[in-house]
C-alpha cells in the first residue's frame, strides 16, 4: 500500500525508476503524452494537502476503495472475507447495502478536491463492480491502481484498458502454480498469469501482489522465481506480509485479540529479517520495482494509516483507518471525507506514537489490540463488519 508514498516521498524518480519506466513508456507513447498532466496534477494535490495540513486537516495522498463485497473466488484465509469486507463465492456472509457507481464517484470527487491523488481499487473482486473502468476514465488526472485476482477481466475490459494512461493493474498470486491454486482454487494460476501476459501485450502497466507467509516466503527469496517474473514482463511486485484478522471487541467484553486465521502463517522475527534482507538485495540487482510491507514503513516513521499515507473506505461507505481495522466513526453516505479525516479516531491514531510501531508483527494496529479497543471505545467507534 506504500507504492505511491515510496515514489513521491522518497527520491525514487531517480535512475533506477526511470530505467524501468522509460523503455516501457517509449514502446507505449500514450503514457509519455499523459505523464506531464499527471505530474502537474500530483503537484497540485501536494500543494492542497500541504495547505490543509497547515489548517489542521491531514489529507492522505492515497485512498483505498473496497468497491464491492462480491468475489468470484473463495480463497482460504481470505482477510477481506474474515474481516467482513467481502462475501466470498459460496460464503454465508450477509451482504450489506453497498455504494453504487454514483456513490463512489462522489467519494472520488470529494477526495480529489481535498488533494488525494491516487486511488487503490480493491474488493472483493473489483472487476465484478459495474462500470469499474468508467471511474478511471472519469478522472483522467488521477492515478488508479486496481488490485484483482486476474480471473474476471473481460475482453471489453482489455480493450478499454488499452486506451487508458492513468491506470495500473496488480494481479494477486501466491507464488508458483501449486501454491496459488492451493489457496485460490484450481486453474487460478493459469488465468492470473495469462492476464499478466495480456496486460503486458496491450501496454497496460501491471504487476503482482503476494501475501507472504511461512509457507511461501522462501519461494520469493529464490532469485530464479523473481527472474521468471521479470522474463514475463512483470516489473512491479508488492510483497505484503500475512496479517491474522484483528477485530476490536464489543463493549463490555475483554480486550483480547480475536484471531480468525492461523497465527502460524505469520513470519517469525528471523524469517522477517531474512526476507527483508533479500528484498533489499533485489532492489540493488533486479530490474523490478518492489514494495515490501511492513519493511518499508521504516521510511515513514511507522504505520501510515489513518490519513498519514492512506485511509480506507468499505463497500458500504465506512471510512476506516486501513483495510486491517474494521472500526469507523463516519460513513460517507451521511458524512463527508473531510469530517472523517478530521475525526478523533483518525487523529488519536496518528498522535499515538506507540500505535505506529508494529512491535515485530506485520501490522501496527494488529500489534496493539488492547490500545485499539480502548481508543475505539473512547470515540464511540462501531464495528464495520456488523
Amino acid at each position: 500500500m506504500w507504492i505511491i508514498n515510496n515514489v513521491f516521498r522518497r527520491n525514487l524518480f531517480g535512475p533506477a525508476f526511470i530505467s524501468l519506466f522509460l523503455p516501457w513508456a517509449i514502446r507505449h507513447p500514450r503514457y509519455l503524452l499523459s505523464s506531464g498532466s499527471l505530474l502537474r496534477a500530483y503537484t497540485q494535490t501536494m500543494q492542497l494537502r500541504k495547505k490543509s495540513e497547515q489548517n489542521g486537516l491531514k489529507v492522505p495522498p492515497t485512498l483505498i476503495l473496497s468497491l464491492t463485497q462480491q468475489c468470484n473466488l473463495s480463497c482460504s484465509g481470505c482477510f477481506a472475507a474474515a474481516s467482513g469486507i467481502t462475501c466470498q463465492k459460496g460464503g454465508q456472509q450477509r451482504k450489506k447495502r453497498q455504494l453504487d457507481w454514483n456513490g463512489w464517484k462522489s467519494v472520488i470527487s470529494e477526495a480529489s478536491e481535498l488533494g488525494v491523488f491516487c486511488f487503490f481499487l480493491a474488493g472483493g473482486e473489483p472487476f465484478l463492480f459495474p462500470r469499474l473502468i468508467d471511474l478511471c476514465e472519469e478522472y483522467k488526472d488521477r492515478c488508479f491502481i486496481i488490485f484483482t485476482n486476474g480471473t474476471a477481466i473481460t475482453e471489453s475490459d482489455f480493450e478499454r484498458l488499452k486506451r487508458l494512461s492513468n491506470t495500473a493493474i496488480v494481479v494477486s498470486i501466491e507464488g508458483g502454480k501449486e501454491a496459488t491454486n492451493m489457496r485460490r482454487g484450481e486453474g487460478v494460476y493459469q488465468k492470473a498469469t495469462s492476464t499478466l501476459k495480456r496486460l503486458s501485450k496491450i501496454g497496460a502497466p501491471n504487476g503482482i501482489s503476494a501475501t507472504i507467509t511461512r509457507l511461501n516466503y522462501k519461494y520469493w527469496m529464490n532469485n530464479e522465481c523473481i527472474d521468471n517474473l521479470i522474463a514475463q514482463g512483470v516489473r512491479v511486485a508488492l510483497f505484503i506480509e500475512y496479517i491474522p484478522v484483528m477485530q476490536v471487541p464489543e463493549t463490555g467484553t475483554s480486550n483480547q485479540l480475536i484471531e480468525q486465521n492461523d497465527h502460524f502463517l505469520m513470519l517469525t522475527k528471523k524469517e522477517r529479517a531474512d526476507f527483508r534482507a533479500q528484498i533489499l538485495k533485489y532492489r540493488e540487482t533486479k530490474p523490478m520495482y518492489i514494495v515490501n510491507s511492513p519493511g518499508d514503513e521504516e521510511y515513514f516513521g511507522g504505520c501510515v494509516s489513518a490519513g498519514r499515507g492512506f485511509a480506507h473506505v468499505t463497500p458500504a461507505g465506512d471510512l476506516t483507518p486501513c483495510p486491517v481495522s474494521n472500526v469507523a466513526t463516519h460513513n460517507l453516505t451521511t458524512a463527508t471525507l473531510r469530517e472523517g479525516f478530521a475525526s478523533p479516531l483518525f487523529t488519536k491514531i496518528r498522535e499515538n506514537e506507540s500505535l505506529l510501531e508494529n512491535g515485530g508483527t506485520p501490522c501496527s494496529l494488529f500489534a496493539h489490540p488492547k490500545e485499539v479497543a480502548e481508543l475505539a471505545k473512547s470515540v464511540d467507534a462501531y464495528r464495520t463488519n456488523q
